[in-house]
């Protein structure tokens, strides 16, 4: 991950609030599956680790990274941000694209001027032209 996708991404985890709580019980099999689900669904989590839990917010991220198959944003203090890239929203943005610029160009598209024929007015015999 590069130096600007971590900065966009911090950009947007600030905006975001703390979906999951890790406690004295530290991670348990059930979190790292939700927390799973959760990076499927939004791509970028933010995790909030309680005073009472003994380990070290940063070896917390680190493992949950490992189990969740995430990149870790950011360890702030107490919080934790994870990012996972979900390939198939990133194939449906694509497909969405796509299908917007092909109805752009069709809306844009003119009848082709070799096929309209322009019709000359030929005058009358016998009539004034005004």
């Amino acid at each position: 991950m590069t130096s600007k996708e971590r900065t966009r991404l911090r950009a947007l985890a600030m905006k975001t609030d703390s979906i999951f709580q890790i406690g004295k019980t530290g991670i348990t099999p059930q979190q790292t599956d939700a927390i799973r689900d959760a990076l499927k669904a939004r791509e970028l989590v933010k995790i909030n680790v309680l005073k009472n839990c003994d380990e070290d917010a940063a070896v917390l991220a680190r493992l949950l990274s490992e189990r969740t198959g995430s990149e870790v944003v950011q360890v702030i203090g107490k919080k934790i941000i994870l990012y996972k890239k979900n390939m198939q929203k990133e194939e449906k943005k694509r497909l969405d694209k796509k299908r917007e610029q092909k109805k752009r160009e069709y809306t844009r598209k003119k009848p082709d001027q070799a096929k309209t024929r322009k019709t000359v007015k030929m005058p009358v015999k016998g009539r004034k032209q005004v």
